[in-house]
C-alpha cells in the first residue's frame, strides 16, 4: 500500500513538475530583432472582433497550450535592387531607373499585424520577391507622372514621390520604406545625356562670362567684346543642343509608331529642326539686342564719369570758396561793427562823463551864485569874455589894405558935426561885430553897464581922431604911390 502511494506521490510530483517545465518553456520572450506573433486565440481588438494575432516587440508573453501558438518575424532589413528599364514618362519617354531599395518589416502596432497577416511563415527571398513587385509598379506609376527634367534635376522631389507611393503600398502587407538610392537614370533618346552637356555647356559658358567680366575690368572695349562673342556662341550651342534634344525627343516618339507613322514623323522632325533654328536665331538676335543695352549702359556710364563727376566737382569746389569768401566777409563784417560798436560806446562814455562833469560844475557854479541862475549865466560869460575878445580880434586881425585913399574938404558930416573922415573910421569901426550882436546870436544878452561903456569908449576913440593927422598920412602914402 505504501507502494502504492509513493507511486502516486512521484507521479504527481512528476506531473506538477511537467507541469512547470511546460509553463516556463510556453513563456516566449521576444529578441530585438524580431516581432512575436501569437496566434489563435489571443481576444478581440478596438471594434469587438476577433484579432488574428497579436504582435509583441521588445517584451514577452506566455503561450497558452492547445489555443495558441507562435511565430518569429525577422526584422532584418532588405536589399532590394530594382532595375527599371523603359519606363514611359510624362513626355512618352522610356528612361531606365536603376535604383536600389531597402525595406523591412515596420514595427508599428497597425502595420504589424499586416505583416503578421501577410508575410507570416514567408521566406526572405519571398518578402524580397514580393516587395519588389509592388516597388516596380509604384515606381513606374512615379516616372509616368514627372518630367524627365524634373526626375533628373531635383531628385528630391522624385525620391519623395517614389517615397510616398512606394511606403503607402508596402504598409498595406507591413513591410516599411527605410531608404531610397537612385544610383543613375538613363533614356533611350539620349535626352538626359543631352541636359548634361547642355548643363555642362552651361557651366562653361557661365565660366568664360565670368573671366571675360574680369578681363574687362583691364581693357573694356576688347573684353566685352569678347564677352558678348562668347554669351552670342554659348547661347548658339545651347539652343543647337536644345534643338538637336527636341529632335531626338521627337524621333523617338516617331519610332514608337514608325510602321503607320513613319512619313508623318519625318515631316515633324523637319519642322522641328526648322522651328529650333528660328528660335535659335531669335535668341541670337536676343543676346545681341542686351548686348548693344549694355554697351550704351557702359558708355553713359563712362561718359558721366569723364565729364559730369568733373564738373560736379568743380561746381562744389567752387561753392565751398564761395562759401568760405562769404564767412570770412561776415566774420569781418561783424568785427568791424564790433568794433565801430566799441568805438561808439566809448565815445558815448566818454561824452557822458564830460557832460555829467559839466553838469557837476554847473551845479556849483549856479551853488556859488546863490542858487540865481542869471547870476550863473554872468558869472560863466565873465569867464569866457577874454577868448570872446580874442575872436573878435582875430576875425579882422589878417585882413591886409594895401591902399586907402580918403579925399576929405574938412567939411561936416551928414551929422553937421564931425568930418567925413571921422565917419568914415567910425563905419569901419562899427563894422566890426559887436559884442552884443555876438551874444544874441548865442541867445544871451549883455549888461546893461557893459553895452553902456562900450558905446562911450568907441566915441572917445572917434573924438580922439585927429582929421589933419589923416590927411598928412593920406599924402605920404600918395607920394609913395607916385
Amino acid at each position: 500500500m505504501e507502494q502504492y502511494i509513493l507511486i502516486a506521490v512521484a507521479v504527481a510530483v512528476l506531473f506538477i513538475f511537467i507541469l512547470i517545465v511546460s509553463f516556463f518553456r510556453r513563456y516566449k520572450r521576444c529578441p530585438s530583432d524580431r516581432i512575436l506573433v501569437v496566434y489563435g486565440k489571443v481576444g478581440k481588438g478596438v471594434n469587438t472582433e476577433s484579432r488574428s494575432a497579436k504582435c509583441i516587440h521588445g517584451g514577452a508573453a506566455f503561450i497558452w497550450p492547445v489555443i495558441q501558438d507562435y511565430a518569429f518575424l525577422d526584422l532584418t532589413p532588405l536589399s532590394i535592387e530594382i532595375n527599371l528599364t523603359s519606363a514611359l514618362s510624362k513626355q512618352n519617354i522610356r528612361v531606365d531607373v536603376p535604383s536600389r531599395f531597402t525595406v523591412g518589416i515596420s514595427t508599428e502596432p497597425g502595420t504589424m499585424t499586416n505583416a503578421a497577416e501577410r508575410l507570416l511563415g514567408l521566406s526572405q527571398t519571398d518578402v524580397s520577391n514580393l516587395a519588389k513587385d509592388i516597388i516596380f509598379g509604384q515606381l513606374r506609376l512615379v516616372v509616368a507622372t514627372m518630367d524627365i527634367e524634373e526626375i533628373n534635376s531635383n531628385r528630391d522631389k522624385f525620391l519623395a514621390a517614389v517615397s510616398s507611393n512606394v511606403e503607402a503600398e508596402l504598409k498595406k502587407i507591413g513591410l516599411k520604406l527605410i531608404n531610397v538610392n537612385v544610383t543613375d537614370i538613363n533614356d533611350e533618346s539620349g535626352y538626359i545625356n543631352a541636359l548634361g552637356k547642355e548643363a555642362a555647356a552651361k557651366a562653361i559658358n557661365d565660366a568664360k562670362k565670368s573671366v571675360a567680366e574680369k578681363n574687362r575690368d583691364g581693357s573694356i572695349g576688347e573684353a566685352n567684346a569678347h564677352q558678348v562673342q562668347r554669351i552670342k556662341v554659348a547661347s548658339a550651342d545651347a539652343s543647337a543642343v536644345e534643338g538637336e534634344n527636341t529632335a531626338k525627343i521627337t524621333v523617338a516618339n516617331s519610332n514608337a509608331d514608325r510602321r503607320t507613322k513613319e512619313a508623318e514623323a519625318e515631316r515633324l522632325a523637319v519642322a522641328a529642326e526648322k522651328v529650333t533654328q528660328a528660335k535659335a536665331l531669335e535668341e541670337a538676335y536676343g543676346a545681341e539686342r542686351v548686348a548693344e543695352t549694355v554697351r550704351a549702359e557702359r558708355d553713359r556710364a563712362s561718359q558721366t564719369a569723364n565729364i559730369v563727376v568733373p564738373a560736379q566737382i568743380d561746381k562744389e569746389k567752387i561753392e565751398i570758396n564761395a562759401e568760405a569768401i562769404a564767412e570770412q566777409t561776415r566774420r569781418h563784417a561783424k568785427g568791424d561793427a564790433d568794433a565801430i560798436f566799441m568805438k561808439m560806446e566809448a565815445e558815448a562814455k566818454g561824452i557822458y562823463e564830460i557832460l555829467s562833469k559839466q553838469a557837476d560844475g554847473f551845479d556849483k557854479i549856479v551853488e556859488a551864485a546863490g542858487e540865481d541862475a542869471k547870476s550863473a549865466v554872468m558869472l560863466m560869460i565873465t569867464d569866457k569874455l577874454p577868448e570872446l575878445v580874442k575872436t573878435q580880434v582875430e576875425a579882422i586881425k589878417n585882413l591886409k589894405i594895401d591902399k586907402i585913399t580918403v579925399w576929405d574938404n574938412m567939411s561936416s558930416g551928414a551929422d553937421g558935426k564931425s568930418p567925413t573922415s571921422a565917419n568914415f573910421l567910425s563905419g569901419m569901426l562899427g563894422s566890426i561885430p559887436p559884442f552884443e550882436e555876438l551874444f544874441k546870436m548865442a541867445g544871451l544878452e549883455l549888461p546893461d553897464y557893459l553895452i553902456g561903456k562900450k558905446e562911450k569908449e568907441l566915441s572917445d576913440q572917434i573924438s580922439d581922431i585927429d582929421p589933419t593927422e589923416d590927411m598928412v598920412e593920406d599924402a605920404d602914402v600918395e607920394d609913395s604911390e607916385e
